[in-house]
């Protein structure tokens, strides 16, 4: 520094990074304050008020200075500056927070050294990574009340872990669990993974879904919070977004429809992965949040940046906040090699020519995915051999807004007529006038009034071979589950009849991962749908698929 320097900073006075100290006391609380934040300067022979009253700077001086520093735990790393008869002591900011002095915590708060009461300092150990919410203990779990071993059974299935050794012995080597005195002591990791109820544990660990009806949070349309575990609320929210996510199919002629949804599904669950395992689990007034407008879907994870990660680096470096949580994750493999997913995720918004990912960065780290303009219209690709399975009379009957329409509603039987004039691209106008001409073809039918009522589609066998069947509709559709059904069947047996409907191919083992009960309660469940003549198996049960009968 310089002596000009130093009369621009006696001109603007004591701030954040600047401290007047006359002579050595208390020179400690300073340099940790410094060290505990941004770093610091502290002239030595300066008076509160800015006037220079000198010190004699004598080797001795300078030794005490740095006896100071070193007696500090850890040390402090200063450099001391000597112009004329004022000394600069230049301290860094510390690599290896926190730091304290024999009186205790500094911080720096404004001009002044401030103490660190003790909800501070454990604040402050937090937010330095020196405590990890995924390592700590929680003697509230019991292992025989809280405990879900089917879920940790599901857990070993899915990392291929071989259960030769007792459970807690596997648990210990996870590092989700250890043994005291006879009891089985449980981690947060081990809690928020292995917990039959984790609202039971925490509140604050759930993901509240929600939709909106347009663009601002002012009117919910549907809301699901999830807080079982966090393996299940990755699956329940994926099924959330995936009920209110459009999709569009394309046909290359193989006998199933290809899937093509707005947003690729593998984007939205890396961000809603990555949302649980790096949020700040400390912090207990929020929770993860998955928010659906018309025009975008937002995904935050509370916290902000872990520390150690600065927004440029954001998708460049892994810094993991709960490596424990991490770790796990990836044994199952819903997570691959660490530090790529974010780039993952561009990818494949990139693949689907979607505008790229928006990211911010407040108390919250939050991933905007845009949604396709209400203007763009959905496309249906038609290969010749897909082509030629639609008769001519099918092909005079119908046109290709009214095949998209009878797509459309094949997906959703209470689409309303807005919704299909945004998909397809039409003038509602225009949506009416299709659907009179369905309903005068005897292929479409309304069934109800208008806010209660729902589609059916109406395939004739005289009027029309299996192929044609196969190419209007894809198949039969017989799902219309009436209100005599909903009063049938129970809360799983519906949530099964509402994941076969979108995909009669999905396998038990897939169902119970969905549902979130066992394989043998998936069996029993789609048993008694069955005795109800609610749901049949058409054909083996590698080829064959879910049929629900209309009633």
């Amino acid at each position: 520094m310089k002596k000009e320097d130093i009369e621009l900073i006696l001109e603007e006075g004591e701030g954040y990074l600047i401290e007047f100290k006359e002579k050595l006391s208390n020179i400690d609380k300073e340099m940790v304050a410094f060290a505990n934040g941004s770093g610091g300067k502290i002239l030595m022979g300066i008076s509160d008020t800015g006037k220079i009253i000198g010190i004699n700077v004598t080797n001795k001086l300078k030794s005490q200075i740095q006896d100071i520093a070193n007696n500090c735990d850890p040390a402090i790393n200063i450099v001391l500056e000597k112009i004329e008869n004022i000394l600069i002591v230049h301290v860094k900011s510390g690599q290896d927070k926190p730091y304290h002095c024999s009186s205790g915590f500094y911080i720096r708060v404004g001009p002044n050294a401030q103490k660190m009461n003790r909800n501070q300092i454990i604040e402050f150990f937090q937010a330095e990574g020196k405590i990890r919410f995924d390592e700590l203990s929680n003697l509230k779990f019991e292992y025989d009340t809280h405990f879900s071993e089917s879920k940790f059974d599901h857990f070993l299935s899915l990392s291929n872990i071989s259960k030769i050794h007792d459970t807690a012995t596997i648990m210990r080597n996870l590092g989700v669990a250890e043994k005291q005195e006879g009891r089985v002591i449980f981690n947060n990791t081990g809690i928020l993974m292995f917990a039959k109820n984790l609202q039971d544990i925490y509140f604050h660990t759930a993901v509240t879904c929600a939709l909106y009806k347009g663009s601002i949070k002012a009117t919910i349309l549907d809301r699901k919070e999830f807080n079982s575990d966090i393996v299940s609320n990755v699956d329940k929210t994926m099924l959330f977004l995936k009920q209110h996510i459009p999709v569009r199919y394309e046909f290359d002629g193989s006998p199933q429809r290809i899937e093509v949804p707005q947003i690729p599904y593998e984007a939205l669950r890396e961000a809603v992965i990555n949302a649980i395992i790096h949020r700040d689990y400390f912090e207990k007034g929020a929770n993860v949040m998955v928010e659906i407008f018309d025009d975008r879907i937002e995904i935050s994870s509370p916290g902000g940046l872990v520390r150690g990660l600065e927004s440029k680096d954001f998708g460049k470096k892994s810094v993991l906040r709960n490596p424990n949580i991490a770790n796990l994750f990836q044994r199952i493999g819903y997570i691959e090699k660490m530090g790529t997913g974010i780039v993952r995720m561009q990818l494949l918004i990139k693949e689907a020519g979607l505008k790229p990912i928006g990211f911010s960065f407040t108390k919250f780290v939050t991933a905007k995915f845009f949604r396709q303009k209400n203007k763009e219209r959905v496309i249906y690709k038609v290969t010749d051999r897909v082509t030629s399975k639609v008769t001519d009379e099918v092909t005079d009957r119908v046109t290709n807004n009214q095949k998209t329409i009878i797509e459309l509603i094949s997906k959703n039987i209470h689409i309303t007529i807005t919704e299909l004039s945004e998909l397809v691209g039409i003038s509602t106008r225009k949506i009416k006038e299709n659907i009179a001409k369905l309903k005068e073809k005897n292929v479409l039918k309304r069934i109800g009034t208008g806010k209660t009522g729902y589609w059916e589609l109406i395939i004739e066998q005289e009027d029309a071979d299996q192929s044609t069947v196969n190419a209007v509709s894809e198949k039969k559709v017989t799902y219309k589950v009436t209100k005599r059904v909903t009063d049938k069947v129970t809360d799983n047996q519906k949530a099964i009849l509402e994941l076969i409907s979108k995909n009669p191919h999905i396998t038990t083992t897939e169902l119970s991962k969905f549902v979130g009960i066992s394989t043998r309660k998936i069996k029993e469940n789609t048993a008694k749908l069955k005795g109800k003549r609610i749901l049949k198996r058409v054909g083996n049960n590698k080829t064959g698929y879910w049929e629900i009968i209309s009633i």
